[in-house]
């Protein structure tokens, strides 16, 4: 009988021999995976020390291991003189261990080994490597840095170099250790020139095979200050710098010097990017240039002034120290860039803005918002005088300017402006005019125009303010859009008050705009044609009484096009208990066809109503009124000039009042009955009229003949004066306001001429009085008062709506339709012609 084989690959292996066989493969990876031996060999007289060191990273220690003569080490030091031959129990020491190898260089008790710098010794382990040199010298001695190609850059606190590469150099002062900068490669600083002992650390990475190390040491005499750093440009570019310690302090009463090589047709500005001033005792922290050409060298300038620009060739800086305060010392720190560019293509040209004759008003020329981009791209500079540069200038009123520009692109900057413009006074305001115009100097500039601000101030509830501008305005919608170089933007400059008229520009049909209170007026460009276009701006500001409305609008359509009309804050809605009005023009010649955007206002109100009113202005013109919840009229022909009111409620949150309309004008027809009848009665009058001058004539002739010559006697004691009837009126007409008429109807006085010949009357009776129909045209009409708008009560469809129409002296007149009142018989109107007179003694 067979039987089944009971090897152990039958089933699973006991824990006992996995564990053994885990141990067994960990051992022979770790034979595998160590180093080689590595051997480091120190001559005796080189004063190198040689340290390997584990690193900053928090690994396990037990993980590797330095292997020496047998022993399992932490760490390791090779001195002068000695040999090691040593081995990592691990694959990777890199992510362990750091070498660090240490070369004193004493220029005090011997001669120093300038020249070039060696990295020794060589042949070290792939481990991130640090060398640092130690030079001793007098205080009274100058020793130099000289950086081969690729030159030194300078970086801040915190960044690292691309490549990780990085030097780094300190210096001594009365034993303090300095700290001068750390650098990475690819920069302008070709050497650094210090005072007394140079401490200069080289940190490589481990994949880095350097074998040289960059620098030569060179003896100098005395610099008389902590150090000098040299840059040199060859090209475009710029370079950031700093002082020594930062972002700690200066020290205390010391002098840094930078000289920078720049080459002739390049020029070279300076800006402070970061500054903070310590507490001084005695002296004053200060920065000197020496420029070249300067009749003031050194040119002295505090840190928080503005620092040369555009200087050609090369200059030095230096930063001067202080006394500090013991017990308040402060901190002096300085970052700084030099940015080297070609000059402005132009020539460097000069440019005047002369601003002498400006009140309250300020201009700046700054760099527009773009994305910056990580290579080097030019800056542009605004120069005041041939070397104060920066990068944003600003020019204030009652001031003359000579402008230049450093700049490759002058896209890239763009001018801002502002000015205000109050008046408190009534009485000169009335007689004082502004003209709202963007001075010549201004256009001139190479640079684009993108605001102009004028803020108008006035009294509240005192002053309005008028714009007429010098050409008709177009307003900005959806339908016709501004597509000229600028436009103006009214805003309220009331605080808190969130109304925004509307954008305008030229080549429309708004002829004038009035508004109740403060207000901002921007002209913003568009595009690089607005000096071509300059002609097109300016608005004369004339001050008003003040309005009921918060703006009023004056239009005169153009028979050509389409106005389009909206209210203030679109999109936002026309802020609660806000009227506006448009006094709409129309030609004797034309009818005016009026259309809304939409067949309701849209706006849902929490308290009160909202009103559309349409008045036409003519005698007992009809009054169409639409609140909130009722449908805006359908498109309307109008004959005569009329206004529009648009008045808001309280509105609820979501549902604003935003209301456009549109204004058309067509030629108006004339009926043919009408022009016939015109014409027959117009021949008729024209012959009546000359009848009866033939008869006076005839008539006149014949008394003449039977009439002796007139003689003319004056008795001045006789009452000229027409007697009336005594009860009616016992004041004089000056008290009873009488001789005042609102309408003086034709009828009324050349009513019996009309009488036909059956003694009917074609007009209306002679003894009516008629009231006054309302305004013409002066004022708009104004909606009823906010007491009423945010009364909770809802009107009933057939009351009559409360309809104010504007005040005049003090008296509101309201639209009614007129009531004819009939005298009977010959009672006496009341009205006489004459004031009358009482009878006076006659002296004889």
């Amino acid at each position: 009988m067979g039987g089944r084989s009971r090897g152990w690959a039958a089933g699973p292996l006991p824990l006992p021999l996995l564990l053994l066989a885990g141990l067994l493969q960990l051992g022979a990876a770790a034979q595998v995976g160590r180093w080689t031996e590595v051997e480091i060999s120190l001559p005796p007289g080189d004063n190198i020390t040689v340290f390997v060191k584990r690193g900053t990273l928090t690994w396990p220690t037990n993980l590797c291991n330095i292997i020496f003569q047998k022993r399992r080490l932490p760490s390791l030091i090779i001195k002068p003189g000695e040999k090691a031959v040593f081995t990592f129990e691990c694959s990777d020491p890199e992510k362990h261990y750091v070498l660090e190898v240490q070369k004193n260089i004493d220029c005090m008790s011997g001669p120093c080994p300038f020249g070039e710098v060696q990295l020794l010794p060589s042949r070290l382990p792939a481990l991130n490597r640090t060398f640092i040199w130690n030079v001793k010298a007098s205080p009274k001695v100058g020793l130099e840095l000289q950086f081969s190609s690729p030159r030194l850059r300078q970086i801040r606190p915190g960044e690292t170099c691309p490549d990780l590469v990085t030097y780094s150099i300190s210096s001594s002062v009365e034993k303090t250790a300095v700290n001068i900068g750390t650098f990475c490669s690819n920069g302008t600083v070709s050497r650094i020139k210090m005072q007394g002992g140079v401490k200069l650390a080289l940190y490589l990475p481990w994949n880095e095979n350097r074998n040289f190390s960059g620098f030569n040491i060179t003896n100098r005499s005395s610099i008389r200050r902590l150090c000098i750093i040299e840059s040199v440009f060859e090209g475009e570019g710029s370079a950031t710098l700093m002082s020594a310690n930062y972002p700690d302090g200066f020290p205390e009463d010391e002098l840094m010097s930078w000289q920078f090589v720049i080459p002739p047709h390049l020029r070279a500005s300076v800006s402070f990017l970061n500054y903070t001033l310590s507490n001084c005792e005695r002296k004053e922290e200060r920065v000197e240039y020496f420029i070249p050409g300067s009749l003031t060298n050194p040119e002295v300038f505090q840190l928080g002034d503005k620092q040369p620009g555009n200087m050609a060739g090369n200059f030095n800086l230096s930063l001067q120290g202080c006394d500090q305060d013991f017990q308040n010392p402060g901190a002096l720190r300085l970052l700084f860039q030099v940015l080297v560019q070609y000059p402005q293509s132009e020539g460097n040209k000069v440019y005047t803005v002369n601003l002498s004759d400006e009140r309250a008003m300020s201009l700046s020329i700054e760099p527009r918002p773009l994305k910056t981009s990580r290579r080097f791209v030019p800056a542009c500079l605004i120069c005041e005088g041939p070397t104060r540069c920066s990068s944003n200038l600003t020019l204030t009123s009652g001031n003359k300017y000579k402008i230049s520009f450093l700049c490759d692109d002058l896209t890239r900057l763009w001018i801002i402006a502002e000015k205000t413009i109050s008046c408190t006074d009534i009485g000169y305001c009335s007689r004082k005019n502004y003209q709202l115009l963007v001075p010549n100097d201004i256009i001139q500039l190479p640079v684009e125009l993108h605001d102009y601000t004028w803020k108008l101030l006035v009294p509240k509830d005192k002053i309005s303010l008028q714009m007429t501008p010098a050409q008709k305005l177009q307003q900005h919608t959806h339908d016709k859009n501004c597509e000229t170089t600028f436009s103006y933007m009214l805003s309220s400059a009331v605080q808190g008050q969130n109304l925004h008229f509307g954008s305008f520009c030229p080549g429309g049909s708004i002829e004038k705009i009035q508004v109740k209170t403060n207000i901002s007026v921007v002209l913003r460009t568009f595009s690089p044609g607005f000096s071509n276009e300059s002609f097109r701006q300016g608005m004369n500001v004339t001050f008003l009484p003040s309005l009921k409305d918060e703006g009023v609008f004056t239009v005169t359509p153009d028979s050509k096009a389409k106005v389009y009309l909206r209210t203030p804050n679109w999109d936002r809605g026309l802020p609660p208990l806000t009227s506006v009005s448009w006094n709409i023009s129309v030609p004797p010649n034309q009818v005016a066809r009026l259309t809304f955007s939409k067949e309701r206002m849209g706006v849902s109100c929490e308290t009160g109503r909202a009103f559309m009113i349409i008045q036409e202005q003519k005698a007992k013109a009809e009054e169409i009124v639409s609140r909130d919840d009722e449908p805006l009229p359908k498109p309307r022909d109008l004959h005569h000039n009329f206004w529009v009111n648009i008045s808001n409620c309280s509105p609820m949150h979501g549902k604003q009042l935003n209301l456009q309309f549109c204004v058309s004008l067509t030629p108006r027809k004339m009926d043919m009955m009408v022009i016939i009848l015109a014409a027959v009665g117009g021949g008729s009058t024209l012959l009546f009229a000359l009848g009866l001058l033939i008869c006076y004539a005839k008539k006149s002739k014949n008394r003449e003949d039977t009439k002796g010559p007139a003689v003319g006697i004056y008795n001045g004691n006789i009452n000229t004066q027409i007697p009336g009837k005594a009860g009616k009126f016992q004041k004089g007409r000056k008290e009873n306001d009488s001789h005042v008429y609102a309408v003086i109807d034709d009828t009324m006085v050349y009513g019996h001429l009309l009488n036909g010949s059956n003694g009917s009357s074609t007009g209306p009776e002679v003894d009516v009085y008629r009231p006054f129909q309302g305004p013409m045209g002066d004022r708009p009409p104004s909606p009823p008062p906010i007491c009423s708008r945010i009364s909770t009560k809802k009107l009933h469809p057939e009351e009559p709506r409360p309809f104010l129409l504007s005040e005049s002296d003090g008296e509101p007149y309201t639209f009614s339709h007129p009531k004819t009142v009939a005298l009977k018989g010959n009672e006496d109107n009341g009205i006489p012609l004459l004031e009358k007179k009482e009878p006076e003694d006659v002296m004889e």
